[in-house]
């Protein structure tokens, strides 16, 4: 394992998972989040950069960060301010249908925030990479980063309930893209921005934005788009017990990938599917302690 420090920029909720309208279990979470704590578990340096409420919610998300390995030192707590929570309903293919509950309040992302170099690694995505709100803060930190010679990491992980916002969002999302050394997204992602269900179509609109596209579309193969052209990846099928953090914990595999010297597209993407496969096999957002215990064991002996 190398000395490289994985910032995690996003959003924190209280996952609340529920299966036939029971409930099942809470869990700290958030896409970024849910990637920062499994690559905590597994040994890497990392620090979030978030904002939660200054209540019972926040603490037990802040606890739970350290408790995985990750500092908590850029975690703005907002007193008088409610964490938000997100009610996730498994289907019977254990897909998860969200509802989220949050303060009005708007996101304000005050106090510390770390310094860059060009030893770092940067991950960032979802609604809190392109809020308006905070956008003047967000992207200031990713211009510095991408400045400092880090390498970032954008999953774009677009959200139907933001189409009407698209033409105001668009700016914030494409900027992301180039700032970023890889960009993950889905097939739904760019037919929600563009319209576009083809992936050659889609590279084809965003590489003027990003060198590396990986392009999820489910269970149906992955590609993954460089300017020297693109390699289909199969989907090995498993039995689920919950999707929830699967594309969390393929990013989080893809960067563990990297800075174990993987420079083969394959192997990174074989790590990443290993990761989102097994957060899968689990009621979670995190790697298990067994693949924990596996990883540790390789790196002791390649």
């Amino acid at each position: 394992m190398t000395n490289h420090r994985v910032i995690g920029i996003g959003e924190t909720v209280l996952d609340i998972l529920f299966k036939d309208d029971q409930p099942l279990k809470a869990v700290p979470g958030g896409s970024t989040f849910n990637s920062i704590v499994s690559l905590g578990r597994a040994g890497v340096n990392c620090v979030m950069v978030t904002e939660v409420g200054g209540d019972h919610v926040g603490d037990m998300i802040c606890r739970f960060l350290n408790e995985n390995g990750v500092s908590s030192e850029y975690v703005f707590r907002r007193e008088h301010v409610k964490s938000p929570i997100s009610l996730a309903f498994l289907d019977e293919h254990n897909d998860a249908q969200y509802m989220f509950y949050k303060d009005p309040s708007p996101v304000a992302l005050g106090g510390k925030l770390p310094e860059f170099s060009k030893d770092d690694m940067v991950l960032f995505g979802s609604y809190f990479a392109i809020n308006p709100a905070i956008r003047p803060i967000v992207g200031s930190l990713l211009h510095e980063a991408h400045d400092k010679g880090a390498w970032l990491y954008y999953d774009v992980n677009f959200r139907k309930n933001y189409i009407a916002d698209i033409p105001i969002l668009k700016p914030n999302i494409e900027e992301n893209m180039s700032l970023a050394d890889v960009v993950r997204g889905s097939m739904e992602d760019f037919d929600y921005l563009y319209s576009l269900h083809e992936g050659d179509a889609i590279y084809e609109k965003v590489n003027g934005f990003c060198n590396t596209l990986i392009l999820t579309d489910g269970a149906r193969p992955l590609r993954v788009y460089t300017p020297e052209g693109c390699e289909t990846y199969p989907v090995q099928p498993i039995e689920t017990v919950s999707t929830v953090g699967a594309g969390d914990n393929f990013n989080a595999g893809y960067i563990y990938a990297k800075l174990q010297g993987m420079n083969d597209q394959a192997a990174r993407i074989a790590m990443a599917q290993r990761w989102s496969q097994d957060v899968c096999r689990q009621l979670g957002n995190n790697i298990s302690d067994a693949l924990v215990a596996s990883l540790k064991n390789e790196v002791i002996n390649p």
